[in-house]
């Protein structure tokens, strides 16, 4: 377990060291012939005794701490270069061929039927090698930077940033729906109640801030997974993401419900507090370790804390006129998501550790999902390409990106041929794309590449569970060793899988 109880120590104190010396230079022999006065070496020797005994102390009031506070920072085992994680989940998969991974092949074989294996044809077909028509991307690509990646006309924001991004073309994951594939983006299984990321991680490593949650999800979706998203499963429920606002609904209600009370002072509401806090420890002492209630508790502790301080985060008043524009904010088109993205800099600024942002809605067929009408993804390209790309440039201009890892993506990708020969594309879980920016990974990078169509991941691919193994490994944390006993078993994020995607990694850190 990562973190277990200390097992018992049979240890002598320190002043009992100290008694030992102080005999043994003065009056030890008196108090018995055979004592014989202390050499140097011994003296060092047991001197160190009594300097364990003060690290044992420390280490104990570090596992005190933690039992008293869950989401107490903590130091990570490995060098971290990330000390937070923005996720910005692009929820129902868009198409990495109309969108950064250029194939030119989809050009000159355009309408053409071809075959195709892959799980998707193969799960709703029963048939191998089935013929597909081949579509062209109906958006144009160009290169940009320094780097001269490729990015379709979809995105004319972001790709003023492609010098700050790392791009991962190999991607491949588990699931050909929805629902599975979400939660395996989120929990590393597709059907298993496991606990999502942004547990783990808070599990690991605490929170930057006691006033503030670990974890917090903005606008999360009701659908294909849906709370277990962001949810524990077997890990202490301290550990759960926070939820502000729903998908599919206007930013401007993003906030925490009765965050404020105005019909208490601030002294009456402490006094209900210190009254709450006498009772439930009255609970405790009734139903002792019962992580539920210490978890519902904790909640109420934390609350109280977040009265004072999350009113100012959750407050856009009084961000600038020239930042808001940098989000799209006030905008038609991009005023819902340009707030999440803004508060999800403020959130990450204020010390909350892991930070998730949805695009999506919450019906049947969640945002990006194109299966019969592919030019839909414009609408959804100009709702997200600003404010994604102004999140980058105040990360950055604030001196944030260096320490805060920022990740992009959907569940998986899309296909390159029309599905049922129509003007969409199907589920890709074989080869798509995703990008990293800041928090130890390199700049203006590529690794990886699907074939020449698209279709499926060729060379140097990636797995989910090797994304999520480098994530916690630019944090600090070792995949391997992150565990939580249940059931008899130590659970990871992931599993028995993950490899660290060691040539993405800045500073020379592939080899460490």
């Amino acid at each position: 377990m990562f973190y277990d109880e200390l097992p018992p120590i049979r240890m002598t104190t320190r002043q009992t060291h100290i008694d030992r010396f102080f005999h043994s230079r003065i009056g030890g022999s008196a108090m018995n012939p055979r004592t014989q006065l202390m050499t140097r070496r011994q003296a060092l020797s047991t001197g160190a005794c009594g300097f364990g005994a003060l690290a044992l102390a420390g280490l104990a009031s570090t596992r005190t701490a933690f039992a008293a506070n869950p989401l107490a920072a903590r130091t990570p085992l490995l060098r971290p270069r990330a000390k937070r994680v923005i996720f910005i989940f692009m929820q129902g998969g868009p198409s990495h061929v109309d969108t950064f991974d250029y194939k030119p092949d989809l050009q000159r074989h355009d309408g053409q039927m071809l075959g195709f294996d892959d799980a998707r044809t193969i799960a709703k077909t029963r048939r191998f090698g089935t013929e597909q028509r081949v579509m062209k991307s109906p958006w144009t690509f160009r290169q940009h930077g320094q780097c001269g990646h490729w990015v379709s006309e979809l995105f004319p924001e972001m790709a003023r940033h492609v010098d700050d991004l790392c791009f991962l073309h190999g991607m491949k994951t588990e699931g050909v729906a929805h629902g599975p594939a979400t939660l395996f983006l989120h929990c590393g299984a597709t059907s298993q109640v496991r606990p999502s990321i942004g547990s783990w991680i808070t599990y690991g490593l605490g929170s930057e801030n006691e006033n503030l949650p670990g974890f917090v999800t903005i606008s999360p979706s009701s659908g294909n997974g849906g709370a277990r998203n962001y949810g524990t499963a077997f890990l202490p429920p301290f550990f759960q993401g926070t939820a502000l606002g729903k998908a599919g609904l206007s930013a401007d209600p993003i906030t925490v419900r009765n965050l404020v009370n105005p019909l208490r002072t601030r002294t009456e509401q402490r006094r209900q507090f210190e009254l709450l806090q006498r009772l439930n420890a009255e609970q405790l002492t009734q139903h002792p370790g019962d992580k539920e209630l210490e978890a519902v508790i904790g909640s109420y502790e934390l609350a109280w804390r977040m009265q004072t301080h999350a009113p100012d985060v959750l407050d856009l008043k009084h961000e600038s006129a020239s930042t808001l524009a940098l989000y799209g904010v006030n905008e038609p088109e991009t005023d819902a998501f340009g707030r999440q993205c803004l508060l999800a800099r403020r959130m990450c600024e204020s010390g909350v550790r892991y930070v998730q942002v949805t695009y999506g809605d919450n019906t049947a067929n969640p945002a990006w999902d194109q299966h019969s009408n592919l030019p839909k993804h414009a609408e959804h390209a100009r709702a997200v390409d600003k404010p994604v790309a102004g999140l980058l440039a105040d990360l950055k201009q604030r001196g944030l990106l260096e320490d805060t890892l920022l990740w992009w993506g959907g569940e998986f990708g899309r296909t390159p041929y029309a599905q049922d020969n129509g003007t969409g594309r199907d589920h890709n879980p074989g080869g798509f794309t995703v990008w990293l920016a800041g928090g130890g990974v390199k700049p203006g990078f590529c690794h990886g590449e699907t074939d020449e169509l698209g279709h499926l991941a060729v060379r140097d691919k990636v797995h989910m569970h090797d994304l999520h193994a480098t994530i916690l490994h630019l944090l600090g944390l070792d995949h391997e060793r992150l565990t939580y006993r249940f059931d008899g078993r130590d659970f990871r994020l992931t599993d028995v899988h993950g490899n660290i995607v060691r040539p993405i990694l800045s500073d020379g850190q592939s080899g460490v």
